[in-house]
């Protein structure tokens, strides 16, 4: 394994499907964690990053249905506005298949959250990765549902979650099981869409019109371990992707570049050790560094830093 300077997250028996986003005051990180996925304890912790170290985590928001009941929250996704609050999506319910979205914001990096609120009937906002801005400032937001086959769509919102456009899905059944994509943006104005699969491999979709139209899905050279997957744009045109180079394990964890989206070439291992080592979400701040987040063997939450001049 390639070392790279980081830390560690965790305060529970479980923790998974980190995120991580730069705020004004530093980085910030969230997480779901409890006893186990899935269990109605289960809620979303935070941490934030302050003078180089992880503060202690604290549980920020814990889920219920319309009824009280408690529900187990899921997958968190963090993105900071541009001269506006740090948002915090989530899904709160009883399985994938059932769950619901879920909306809170920050104006202090973190500290203290607003209520939580329900997305509209039928949005879900980013399932697992983050939105990118458009040009004319609306979040696309990369997301799938699972409770009529694995299907990947976008979703698209202006004024930062209080209005949405829930766009068509990416994928048929039939083509592939395909769910929780990344998006990428390219120098030329592409946009191009990674997915999760149940079929070994990395799928594809492409737009040259924003986000308007795109392409039929396809398969890329990129194996899959029917696993999380993040990817970011560089400030130098490059992308950047995390993955689990291998159809069947959730190890190793490696770092990929590409010029193009088309080609790819694995630049550095962040974990090459037998365990579980899953979920990355990746962002680049403003210095330049790139920052990596992910599960470590389900007991904690790593975070990396890396230099691009590395990859």
């Amino acid at each position: 394994m390639t070392q790279v300077a980081g830390g560690w997250l965790g305060a529970t028996a479980q923790a998974h499907a980190s995120t991580i986003a730069e705020a004004p005051e530093g980085l910030v990180a969230a997480w779901f964690g409890g006893p186990y996925e899935g269990h109605a304890q289960v809620g979303i912790w935070l941490a934030r990053e302050v003078d180089g170290r992880w503060s202690a985590p604290v549980e920020v928001t814990r889920g219920r249905d319309r009824f009280g009941r408690a529900q187990p929250c899921w997958n968190p996704v963090l993105h900071q506005a541009a001269a506006g609050p740090l948002l915090l999506f989530y899904k709160v319910g009883p399985s994938p298949r059932r769950w619901w979205g879920m909306l809170r914001t920050s104006r202090d990096g973190g500290r203290t959250w607003s209520a939580p609120r329900r997305l509209p009937r039928g949005i879900l906002g980013p399932i697992k990765n983050k939105p990118v801005v458009l040009g004319d400032g609306a979040l696309l937001c990369p997301s799938s549902t699972e409770n009529l086959g694995w299907r990947a769509h976008l979703e698209r919102t202006p004024d930062l979650g209080e209005s949405w456009q829930r766009l068509a899905p990416l994928n048929t059944r039939r083509e592939f099981a395909a769910i929780q994509p990344c998006v990428l943006t390219y120098p030329d104005g592409r946009l191009q869409v990674l997915c999760r699969t149940r079929q070994g491999v990395i799928a594809e979709c492409w737009s040259s019109d924003r986000g308007l139209s795109w392409e039929r899905m396809q398969a890329t050279s990129l194996p899959n371990p029917d696993s999380g997957i993040d990817a970011v744009s560089l400030h130098d045109g490059r992308a950047v992707l995390a993955y689990n180079p291998s159809s069947e394990a959730r190890t190793p964890l490696c770092l990929a570049v590409s010029s193009d989206g088309e080609v790819w070439r694995d630049a550095l291992a962040l974990e090459d050790a037998a365990g579980e080592y899953s979920y990355p979400a990746i962002i680049q701040a403003e210095d330049g560094s790139l920052h990596v987040i992910y599960t470590w063997n389900r007991r904690l939450i790593r975070h990396v830093r890396v230099s691009p001049d590395a990859l």
